[in-house]
């Protein structure tokens, strides 16, 4: 993982982040982000996810995987798709705007997880540390690190992931699966 972000950097991240929500929900134009005011850092080239809740339960999150935009217009793209594009919800409404609560997180680079069996794969895994992808073929999905406070059991969390991704929870353990962990630096309001 990269070195973690500053509390300035992290303000100025959440700051993008609640701008975009609001004027997405609110049917306004971004504002404009000028690179100047944002360290190497947040210019860098960065992966983030962002994710809405209100009062407490999930209300959209949305990231990607791979950097390849800078991490603080990554961050502001997030946002606006978390609030407007989740399929599992509809789009964020200005009246839920003050009860709506932003995390960002962001991501290290994933890396692939060898391992030969089903067991190995239980044994490599680190919960409440690793960001989990799984692919098989085009099927890929991904559950981050805080996703383990909801489902510790290594087994659960894979089974989960498996119908995230679409298929039967139970594949990981009868067919050899592409797996890639990464960490977050995690942070919200």
């Amino acid at each position: 993982m990269p070195e973690k972000l500053s509390l300035e950097e992290q303000k100025q991240l959440l700051d993008i982040a609640r701008e975009a929500v609001n004027a997405t929900a609110r049917n306004q134009p971004l504002p404009k982000l000028d690179p100047n005011n944002y360290s190497y850092t947040l210019t860098d080239q960065g992966a983030s996810f962002v994710t809405l809740s209100l009062d407490g339960r999930l209300r959209g999150c949305i990231g990607t995987l791979e950097a390849y935009e800078p991490l603080y217009l990554d961050v502001q793209k997030r946002a606006v798709q978390a609030a407007s594009q989740d399929p599992r919800f509809n789009p964020v409404r200005p009246i839920e705007l003050d009860r709506v609560k932003i995390e960002v997180s962001r991501l290290s680079q994933p890396e692939p997880l060898e391992y030969d069996s089903p067991e190995e794969l239980l044994q490599l895994l680190k919960p409440g540390e690793d960001g989990v992808i799984l692919s098989d073929g085009n099927r890929r999905a991904t559950f981050l690190p805080q996703v383990w406070a909801e489902l510790p059991d290594p087994r659960q969390f894979l089974r989960q992931l498996c119908r995230k991704m679409g298929v039967s929870p139970d594949l990981w353990e009868h067919k050899k699966l592409n797996v890639e962990t990464y960490r977050v630096d995690e942070f919200s309001e």
